[in-house]
Formats: C-alpha cells, structure tokens, sequence
C-alpha cells in the first residue's frame, strides 16, 4: 500500500510538472500576442487618425484597447493558473518527501528548539529540526503549526479530546483533495509565502475605534464639503465673494493634520490586505464544502455553516474598504477625491464599522481554522503511511484485553519504510519496569523512542506507526538525551541526578494518570561501581510505583534484579558478526541479552 501511494504521487507531479510546461509556453505565446496586438494597434490607430474622420480612429482605438484588454486578461489569468500549479507542485513535492523521509525537501515551517527542560520533548524527537513536528507539520499559520507541536507535547493527556480528534482525522484522512486546496488557497492569497503569523491580524481587528472618534470627524468633514460646494457654487452663479477658497483652505489644512495622525493606522490596515485575502479564500472553501459523509468535522466546522454570517461576507467587506486605501499611493487621485468628498475619513469610519463586526466573531472562524490545519496534518500522516492504525484509546480498567500496552508491529515514525523494524510489546500491570539489554547499537535507545513517540502520536490524536496499538493514557517521562551545562555550571552527572530526581517525584505525585517513563543508562556520568550501586537502588525505587518504565542499559548486572524483584523483567536485542561487521536485526527479545559487542567493535575498528 505505501509503495502504491507512491506511486500516486510520483504520477501527480508528473502530470503537473507536464502542465506546467505547457502553461509557460502558453504563457509566452500570449506574450508575443500582447505586444502584436499593441503594436499593431499603434499603427492602425495612427493611420486611422491622419487618413481617416476623427470618429472612425476613435472607433479603431476603442477596439485596440477592447483587444488589447482581453489578451492582457487572458495572460494574467495563464499566470495565475502557473502560480497554482508551482504551489500544487511545491505540496505534492513535499508529500513524497514526507512519506520518504527526504529531509531536506521536507518545508521548514515554524522550527523552534526543543526545550530541555520539557518532560520529554527533547528526548522523543518531537520538536526541531528533524523531528515529528518536522516531519508531519502542513499547516500554513503560524498558530496551526504550534496547535499540533503542543498536543504532541503534551505532559497530560486528555482521553476525551484525543479520541474526539481521532474522530475528525480518521474523516479528514480520505480528504486529500480538500486538505491540499486548503493549503493552496491559503499559500496562493498570501502572495505564494510559505506561512504566516495571524496574531497581528486577531489584535488589528481587536482594536477597532468603538469611540465613535471617526463618526464625529465623518459628520465634521462632511459638513465642510458641503460648505465648500454651497460657497464656491454662489460664487460662480450668483457673484458671491470667493470665500470657497477660504473655507477649502481650512478644510485641507485639517484634513492633513487628521491625515497624518490616521497615517500608522492605514498603513497596517494595508499591510494586512493579503492576510485578509488569505483567510477569505480558506474560510469560502470552508463554507462551500459538502460535509454530507463528516459528521464530525461538520461539528467542528459550524461557525462557517451559517448563511447569514458566512466569514468570507464579511472579511470581503474589509478587503474592499482596505483596497480602497490602498488609492493613497496615487497622490493626486487621492487629493481629488479627498476635496470632493471626505474620502479618507468615510474609509477609516466603515474599516472601523466592519472589523467591529469581524472582531467579534474572527476568534471562533480563525480557532477552528487553527483546529483544522493541526488535524490536516494528522490525516496526512495517515494518508502517506497506509500500514498506520488508528490506536484504541481505552480508560484505565476499561480495555479488552488485560493489557495497559499492547502493541503489534510498532515501530519508529521517523524509520524509512524499507528499513524499519517493528515490535510487538504488551505490559498488563502498574509497576512494571521493563530492562532492555543490548549491545551498542542494537536498537535499545531506539525502541524506547518508538514507544513514546507513538503514545506522543495517540494522544495528539493522530495515527501511530503500528498494526494495532491499545493503550491507556499516561503522562510520560524521559531521561534520555542529558547534557551538561557549562553556562549554568552544571556537570553531566549532576544534570543526570537532578532529572532523576524530577522523574521520580513525577512518579510518586498523585495524580488521576499513571506515569510511563523511558530511561537510557541510567547515572552515565560516574564510575562503574557507584554507577552500578545507584542503578539497582533507583530502580527499586521505580518498581512498584504507579506507572510503566522502560530502562535501556549496558549493565548485564542491572538484569540480575528481575531475580529479586517481580516487577522487573527483561528484554534485549542482538548482534552478530558476518564477514568482518556487525550485523544487527533490532528484534525485541524476552530476558537478559547473552552477548556484548563493546570490544568486537574495537577489535573490528583496529584498537588494541
């Protein structure tokens, strides 16, 4: 199935890049018909002008300029459509690299660093570069891309949200049509940017002057022009003194003062002209799609379902009022519209009116849109990788089976396809701690990232990288990546202890949900005999508790506890030796692993 979606793929792009061609050479022929057609033109209308009556050249230049105007419109409208189909081409592309994990085609959207001091954001490979936020991230806002970063991690997870947007993702998941055009619409009326932040834009419509300041001044500039036109009409029909030029004056000298105190406030408003284009064109594929067969996402979509208050209504009103300012750069239109009537204060006035009537409903339109880019990009992470489930998210004590985790066929999101090797693994009981063993490389630290990041997948809503994964709801721990810091004065061990220690007391805290912590050789940063004394300690402490615990470890000694504890059981992986290399199979194993590889590596490498 993964390879079939490819495949599909591969021929999309194929096709749009064939179209593509054929449009830029349209492109250029309409080019050469353009400047035919004005040349021509040219010529016709001025023969006509010195060889012909005045009316017949008058006619011959109204069907030049009546051409003319329809080989520029037909050209713009190839240049839109090339704009479109490079957009469609840049998502396609990034499709393919998403389901074949090539990186550096994958888009950069909002890339933050993981923080360090998050339970186990760093550790899972959630946020970053290279990450699953990379990797699965489509959203367009800067809100959307930070809406899904934040529900993978999330250090409580929240049954009843993750199951109602599993609801909406497994609907949105056969939707590739409508997920990519969402993104295309927002892409295109952005001016083809990649992203944008819409915080400026909330807070813009935020401020709306409710004073009625622009009112007053509207009534105010109003009457001046009337005065202008009554004064300056008795002067030239019945010999009045021109006292218009009085009057006039002291309009336009208050009219600049006013002009140059609104001057900031337009300027935004203009700058915001294409955020405005951009919500409005997703928000009327919103209002127009049919959510006949998506119960669910039409639940999520109501605030655009109501004819009356449809969202792009009013944000068309905006879009009108905006572009009108935009007449400013053309200072002597503005001048003259500006004299005739009270131009730029009626626009300041009905910009204030209409993002008064946006503000208060923007919110709910621009949440839901925020909602839906992060489920886009959940369903599309299904929809490239059809050997993906959907997890059963049960309550604890409320699960088919005695299992709190049971997974078959698990493995790690961010394993090319052809080289991931998957696992099963079931716990059915608090307290468990899990010890894997393993030689260098064989996949310990791996596997621990493989369960997290798939409970990360789970409770995001999303679909997780497995043939079937039923799981309880855990608040997760990891003490995996630790690094010393020289700035803070920390040592490595030091940062190691107090991790810890943050681990155990996360464990001990009561709280409704149990905890599932994933730990990699624990105390790293000392000697072997003290290492080996407080690694047997800690986990005596760990086991028992309210949770689950993976521990990865080289210490074959660590196993030994399972003997003495019953809550310990081991697991490890394997590695062996074909013609001169190491050779590993990453296959998770009951008990303690037999071999170690340390010295073959250095033995294989040279070292004495």
């Amino acid at each position: 199935m993964k390879e079939a979606r490819l495949r599909t793929l591969k021929n999309q792009i194929a096709r749009l890049k064939t179209r593509l061609q054929r449009l830029d050479l349209a492109s250029v022929r309409y080019s050469w018909v353009r400047l035919a057609v004005f040349w021509a033109g040219v010529l016709i209308v001025g023969v006509a002008a010195f060889a012909t009556e005045v009316w017949i050249a008058a006619l011959c230049a109204a069907i030049w300029l009546l051409v003319f105007g329809i080989a520029v419109a037909a050209h713009r409208r190839i240049k839109r459509s090339i704009g479109r189909h490079r957009l469609w081409l840049q998502i396609k592309t990034a499709h393919l690299a998403r389901a074949r994990l090539v990186w550096d085609q994958i888009p950069a959207t909002f890339h933050q660093p993981p923080d360090p001091r998050h339970p186990f954001e760093m550790d899972l490979d959630l946020a970053g570069k290279r990450s699953l936020h990379h990797l699965i991230d489509t959203a367009v806002s800067f809100e959307g891309s930070q809406r899904l970063k934040a529900w993978l991690t999330e250090p409580i997870p929240d049954l009843a949200l993750a199951l109602q947007r599993q609801q909406v993702v497994r609907e949105l998941v056969p939707l590739h049509l409508f997920r990519d055009r969402m993104a295309l619409n927002a892409m295109e009326a952005a001016g083809a940017r990649r992203t944008w932040k819409a915080n400026q834009l909330a807070e813009w419509l935020r401020a709306s002057d409710a004073s009625g300041a622009a009112g007053r001044w509207l009534l105010l500039f109003g009457a001046m022009v009337v005065l202008n036109a009554a004064l300056l009409a008795a002067n030239l029909l019945a010999g009045f003194p021109p006292w218009w030029q009085i009057t006039l004056a002291a309009y336009l000298g208050l009219w600049l003062l006013w002009s140059r105190r609104m001057e900031p406030a337009a300027d935004q408003a203009v700058a915001l002209e294409g955020a405005l284009r951009q919500l409005r064109a997703v928000f009327a594929q919103l209002e127009d799609f049919s959510y006949r067969e998506t119960p669910h996402l039409r639940a999520l979509c109501e605030p655009y379902l109501d004819r009356t208050h449809r969202p792009s209504i009013y944000l068309a009103r905006i879009a009108r009022v905006v572009a009108a300012m935009g007449l400013r750069e053309n200072l002597g239109l503005r001048l003259v519209l500006n004299v005739l009537l009270p131009w730029d204060v009626y626009l300041v006035y009905r910009l204030n009116q209409t993002r008064a009537e946006v503000a208060e409903k923007a919110p709910a339109w621009m949440d839901v849109w925020f909602e839906l880019e992060a489920l886009c990009s959940l369903a599309n992470l299904a929809y490239l990788n059809p050997g993906y489930c959907f997890p059963e998210l049960r309550a604890h004590g409320s699960l088919e089976s005695a299992a709190l985790f049971d997974a078959q066929g698990l493995g790690h999101p961010l394993i090319p396809h052809e080289e991931k090797v998957c696992n099963d693994f079931a716990v059915s009981e608090l307290g468990r701690v899990t010890v894997i063993t393993g030689s260098n490389m064989a996949g310990k630290s791996v596997f621990l990232k493989t369960v997290g990041m798939n409970l990360a997948l789970a409770y995001a809503g999303g679909p997780v990288s497995a043939q079937r994964l039923e799981t309880a709801p855990f608040r997760l721990y990891t003490s995996m990546g630790i690094s010393d810091s020289v700035t803070d004065g920390i040592s490595f061990f030091y940062a190691e202890v107090k991790r810890l220690k943050a681990l155990l007391l996360e464990l001990q805290r009561d709280h409704p949900l149990p905890l599932l912590y994933c730990i990699d050789e624990i105390f790293r940063g000392t000697n072997n005999r003290e290492r080996l004394i407080g690694s047997r300690a800690y986990v005596r402490a760990l086991s028992g508790g309210r949770g689950l615990g993976f521990i990865a470890t080289h210490d074959l000694e660590l196993a030994s506890l399972a003997g003495e504890l019953p809550e310990v059981v081991n697991y490890h992986f394997r590695d062996r030796v074909e013609d001169g290399r190491m050779v590993f199979d990453y296959v998770l194993r009951p008990g303690p692993c037999p071999t170690t590889n340390a010295l073959r590596i250095m033995r294989l490498e040279g070292l004495p």
